[in-house]
């Protein structure tokens, strides 16, 4: 029967929460399995269900801000497997299945030639528990010492293994264990699907002959890839004694042009996954090997399977590495949600976002009397007033789903639509600039600022440019076009304490009663009139995000 258990990981402080009932909530409401009061996170926001064959699934329950698992969005259900990553809005939950249904067996094949034995192929779990055994036929003293020497330097490079804190520590250790067990092998290589796209990466390589060391990392040709991808796509071990000699190298020109006579690889498995492999060879034919061959393979494949806790280990450590160093590029514009789906997709080119035309609605608010106000103020009170402000407003925009451009002195420019696409994003506009209005009326009534604060808000929807834009020392995430400019001077038209909106986006939103004909306006730079609507105050509802 199989157990599910959530990792929590808040800041420095790990939490493990077991998943102990057939439907488990996940929210901000104290009632729920999981409380979680963290920010995106809504009052219900998923639930995991145990199905009738042991198996879970998790279901989002209409949240906010949404549930995935690893790359993919929860419309309906989402089945959990062990190691996925659950988000609820800036909340991780690693998922750790206990007594998971066994893997797939490795596929166990053996080839000889048709003369000599000399390439194995065998499979790795009990060539492991080949070498622990030592080949104790008749169970002598001697056999069990030797199985309990040899159990003893598997816990020793286990316990060396995970203080490996880098991929240069973990190989290091791989390193200097394959040298001191295996006299054959004059050179070793890790190789990592890091992008888990089925394409291995030379990691890491070694030689007994140091002043190697520099050469085997920066040309990798010196690798038989036929072998290794062998071995990571049909997850067996391969051993041969002499490539020159084994027809099933014998069409591989590269092989013999880079000499390699004797090679040894083994994959690295994580529970179902193959995560990388293990090489070595050697330039001399390693004939000893048709007599000790599988001892030393067995050897190999029991340090691969601890090599690849490690290297999950780092791969796991470096994804987080990364989803941070964008969060923070991206948290400055984009509420929790955007931000999350953007990590889903992946490492960003050259860390940008390129620029993309895209159907968005544009708003600006300002603060009505700014230039007045300052006059009366120091410079550091200016510096507060804008920062208290710009905090509040800005959770309106965030809460509907739309991402910051920039400040432009006391205005906030935003916009919805980008960099995910929304079909609603006039609808999630004016919701924003209506939760804005809302928000600064109950500010001023519980004395927000030392006098009453209003700000006009200009509203228009069309086709814009939007990415990163600059030189290589700055770069930008903005929203460029006509339609910008359009908004920018629709707010000088604005009444204080309201919204106008363009006829484009009249058009687009759902509620248009909420909206009255304010006109036909004539702006600098526009050869056209353009029609222009405020906001019905008395008939737009307080808005209320969970």
């Amino acid at each position: 029967m199989t157990e599910l258990t959530l990792r929590l990981q808040q800041g420095d402080t790990e939490t493990t929460v077991t998943v102990n009932r057939d439907v488990f909530t996940i929210g901000r409401l104290p009632e729920c399995n999981l409380y979680l009061p963290a920010g995106g996170v809504s009052r219900k926001h998923a639930q995991i269900v145990k199905q009738a064959n042991g198996t879970w699934v998790i279901e989002d329950l209409g949240s906010k801000n949404g549930t995935q698992v690893n790359q993919t969005i929860v419309k309906t259900s989402q089945n959990l497997n062990h190691g996925d990553v659950i988000w609820l809005g800036n909340v991780s939950l690693m998922v750790l299945v206990h007594n998971p249904l066994p893997p797939p067996p490795i596929k166990a094949v053996t080839f000889y030639e048709a003369s000599d034995q000399r390439t194995i192929l065998r499979n790795a779990k009990q060539l492991q528990q080949q070498w622990i055994e030592a080949n104790s036929n008749d169970g002598d003293i001697g056999d069990k010492n030797k199985t309990i020497a040899r159990l003893k330097d598997l816990v020793d490079i286990a316990k060396n293994l995970c203080a490996a804190a880098s991929i240069e520590e973990i190989f290091s250790q791989v390193q200097q264990v394959v040298f001191r067990y295996l006299n054959s092998i004059d050179r070793l290589a890790l190789l990592i699907d890091v992008k888990s796209d089925g394409h291995l990466e030379l990691v890491n390589a070694g030689s007994r002959d140091q002043t190697q060391q520099e050469y085997l990392l920066a040309n990798a040709s010196w690798i038989s890839r036929s072998i290794c991808q062998k071995v990571f796509e049909e997850k067996v071990v391969i051993q041969t004694a002499d490539t020159q000699k084994d027809e099933r190298f014998s069409g591989e020109h590269s092989i013999l042009l880079k000499g390699i006579r004797s090679a040894m690889a083994v994959p690295l498995w994580d529970e179902n996954k193959v995560v990388g492999v293990l090489y070595a060879d050697a330039h001399l034919s390693s004939y000893h090997w048709e007599q000790d061959g599988e001892e030393e393979l067995s050897f190999f494949s029991a340090l691969a399977n601890l090599v690849a806790s490690s290297v999950q280990r780092w791969l796991l450590a470096e994804k987080l590495k990364t989803e941070e160093v964008i969060r923070h590029r991206l948290e400055r514009y984009h509420s929790p949600a955007v931000v999350q789906q953007l990590i889903a997709v992946g490492g960003l080119p050259d860390g940008r976002l390129p620029p993309a035309e895209s159907e968005i609605s544009i708003l600006f608010a300002d603060l009505v009397g700014f230039t007045a106000i300052s006059e009366r103020l120091k410079p550091t009170a200016i510096a507060e007033l804008l920062n208290k402000l710009f905090e509040e407003m800005l959770q309106e925009v965030f809460a509907c789903g739309g991402t910051l451009d920039k400040y432009i002195g006391d205005c906030i420019m935003a916009f919805f639509g980008a960099p995910e696409p929304q079909a609603d994003h006039a609808d999630r506009a004016t919701s924003a600039a209506q939760g804005m209005l809302t928000r600064l009326e109950h500010l001023n009534a519980n004395g927000f600022w030392h006098e009453p604060l209003q700000l006009r808000i200009a509203i228009n929807s069309g086709k814009a440019v939007v990415g990163d834009v600059g030189s290589s020392q700055r770069v930008e995430y903005t929203a460029l076009g006509a339609t910008i400019n359009l908004a920018a001077r629709m707010e000088g038209v604005c009444p204080p304490s309201e919204c106008v909106i363009s006829e484009a986006t009249y058009q687009l939103i759902s509620k248009p009663e909420d909206f009255e004909e304010m006109g036909d306006y004539r702006f600098k730079g526009i050869d056209r009139l353009v029609k222009v609507y405020q906001t019905r105050l008395h008939q737009m509802p307080t808005i209320i995000h969970p």
